[in-house]
């Protein structure tokens, strides 16, 4: 393969789920930066236009679109409006998602409180990658990536659900690479303890040493980190690699204890 090709994604369509902010955002900008057009996906429609305006500079074409996407006609909407404007999708970002880690107190939440653990993380990622699938097949090229979670692998209190959910996304995107090649690959990455504004708004001095105690990477990632491993699963460098999950955390766990 031509070394200057490994991370071109000139005249590729992206779609970055959750792009508005934190490590989507800085997914859709390391895209853009390798030629991609970006769809940024996100229910925070304000947010999106702005960073959309901010990805323009680096003369690629970028779509913001509302995006809830605990709504299947969302999902849908999603995809039409990509298909639209740029006539094809190449590559999809699962990275929205959600969920009550941390407070999930068996004894204190619902069985829905579960459930939507699994609809956010898990039937979202499988719904909006089958829409996609087709288009991809279609076009030629294929890559989808999902922000999987530490917490799939880790074991803690409190995270039945969302370690659960997680989890499933392991699995699922391992038997979906049979499924969808070989036109079409499917890798996920997981975070460690990274930077975004949800960490900083509980960081402290006290809990960044804890959690770097075992970290042999002397410090939190940044979303440009995370977007690194994502940039890499959605370029041709990686083409012969599907149904793998890669964990970028400095070597190894944060945890608060």
């Amino acid at each position: 393969m031509d070394f200057n090709k490994l991370f071109d994604l000139t005249g590729k369509t992206a779609i970055v789920t959750g792009g508005a902010n934190g490590i989507g955002k800085a997914t859709a900008i390391m895209l853009a930066k390798a030629g991609a057009n970006i769809v940024i996906g996100d229910f925070k429609k304000d947010d999106a236009e702005k960073t959309a305006e901010e990805i323009r500079q680096f003369g690629v074409q970028v779509l913001a679109v509302e995006c809830n996407i605990l709504k299947d006609e969302n999902l849908v909407n999603l995809v039409d409006e990509t298909v639209k404007k740029f006539g094809s999708i190449h590559i999809l970002i699962n990275n929205a998602g959600g969920g009550g880690g941390g407070r999930e107190n068996p004894f204190k939440i619902s069985v829905d409180e579960i459930k939507r653990d699994f609809e956010l993380n898990v039937f979202s990622v499988w719904r909006l990658s089958q829409l996609c699938v087709p288009h991809m097949k279609t076009a030629g090229y294929g890559s989808i990536v999902v922000t999987t979670s530490m917490s799939s692998i880790n074991k803690s209190p409190n995270m039945s659900g969302y370690g659960a959910s997680k989890a499933a996304v392991n699995h699922m995107i391992a038997n979906l690479a049979h499924d969808f090649g070989p036109e079409v690959r499917i890798n996920a990455v997981g975070p460690g303890a990274t930077r975004t504004a949800a960490l900083e708004s509980v960081l402290t001095p006290e809990i960044e040493k804890t959690m770097l105690a075992h970290t042999p990477i002397k410090r939190l990632g940044k979303a440009d980190d995370i977007a690194g491993a994502i940039l890499y699963f959605a370029s041709p460098v990686s083409e012969w690699v599907s149904g793998q999950t890669i964990f970028v955390n400095g070597g190894g766990v944060q945890v608060l204890e």
